[in-house]
């Protein structure tokens, strides 16, 4: 059983977040499927038990290059209802609308038919991971937890 972890980022805050939330899902004991944005197939939807997208605050949204995949993706919408989605943000300030870009994936991945998830209460309890740039060793220690709960819910739902 295999979970994506789907993100765009620019100055490489994000990627690091998305390789802390794929390393989660592997000590869970599932496989995680690193992927950019400007990499990842619709095969890799398919395939994957979970989704977890991220991307970094652009105007308070996801970036472009991550609301393409989705938009581009669409003919498999259908295919991919019931399947765990969550999101993950990053930006350059306190306040600069990370939940906002989490909450803007999210909505996507509801209109996919998903079944989204936050992170774990052992983490923030709140809407996924976010990073105030690069993350420290505790927004790691938080991806870590959300890409695990994604994978143990996997598992029970697969």
């Amino acid at each position: 059983m295999q979970i994506l972890v789907l993100y765009y980022s620019k100055s490489g805050n994000t990627q690091r977040l998305a390789e802390h939330v794929a390393r989660g899902v592997e000590k869970a004991g599932l496989s995680a499927v690193l992927k950019r944005t400007d990499e990842v197939t619709k095969e890799d939807f398919l395939s994957a038990a979970g989704v977890i997208a991220g991307s970094p605050v652009y105007f308070g949204v996801m970036a472009w290059e991550l609301k393409k995949v989705f938009d581009e993706f669409v003919s498999v919408r259908r295919k991919m209802e019931n399947k765990v989605g969550a999101a993950f943000a990053s930006g350059g300030h306190p306040t600069g609308g990370k939940e906002t870009t989490i909450f803007s994936i999210l909505q996507c991945m509801l209109i996919y038919g998903m079944v989204i998830v936050g992170d774990p209460m052992s983490a923030s309890g709140h809407y996924g991971v976010a990073a105030l740039g690069a993350p420290d060793s505790e927004t790691a220690t938080d991806a870590e937890k959300l890409g695990g709960r994604v994978a143990e819910l996997c598992r029970k739902l697969g």
